[in-house]
């Protein structure tokens, strides 16, 4: 890895995880906990092979993440963020935050995967009904589906499907960002050609506060 080589710990943390792609890598781990190579290369729209291979060897070098065997039926590499590659979670998420005004001008070209909406959801997302049952509402978006279940006060989101979801959003995932996290109203959303089914209060429950 190149170094700036100054004494300050800004530019150490630039030194592990300042290089292009980088952080992205760090994105699909938070996301997806364990993952397969291939997993990462489909999260990564336009790395480079190689390039790839060289910043996974360089975040395991740096300590931030762990390669692993996995046991068949699996049987081939897992990479998982170490506890000092998690601690790296709000450091993202607040990047993220800060370059939400940027998307205004983003190209109709540029790619978006469904399950990036994960990390905002797992930030933004609050269950404001703990006294009630707990509910799920799935996420279909793109050939991906995303569970998201309120329970006791607490939100967790996840790649994957859920059992007997109590309701379901699917559409283009522009639509139901901007839905989930309380940009947009269902109503509107409808007419632009999202996909709504079940309880409409289990999607107010877990919605950001206005």
């Amino acid at each position: 890895m190149r170094s700036y080589r100054q004494h300050c710990a800004l530019a150490k943390a630039l030194d592990l995880i300042g290089d292009r792609w980088t952080l992205l890598i760090v994105r699909e781990l938070l996301i997806r906990g364990a993952c397969r190579y291939t997993d990462l290369l489909d999260g990564l729209t336009g790395i480079a092979t190689n390039l790839l291979v060289n910043r996974l060897r360089e975040l395991e070098e740096a300590g931030i993440l762990n390669r692993e065997e996995a046991p068949p039926p699996i049987a081939t590499a897992l990479f998982r963020l170490t506890p000092r590659g998690e601690e790296l979670e709000p450091i993202v998420y607040q990047l993220g935050l800060w370059g939400a005004p940027l998307l205004a001008n983003s190209p109709k070209s540029d790619v978006f995967r469904p399950h990036w909406l994960i990390l905002p959801a797992r930030h933004s997302l609050r269950d404001h009904r703990p006294d009630q049952p707990p509910v799920k509402l799935e996420i279909r978006s793109g050939g991906q589906v995303i569970a998201i279940e309120a329970v006791d006060g607490s939100v967790h989101t996840r790649l994957g499907g859920v059992d007997r979801p109590d309701a379901v959003l699917s559409g283009k995932p522009q639509l139901i960002a901007a839905v989930l996290l309380g940009k947009l109203d269902l109503h509107h959303a409808r007419a632009a050609g999202l996909r709504y089914t079940g309880d409409p209060g289990v999607l107010r429950r877990v919605q950001p506060a206005a």
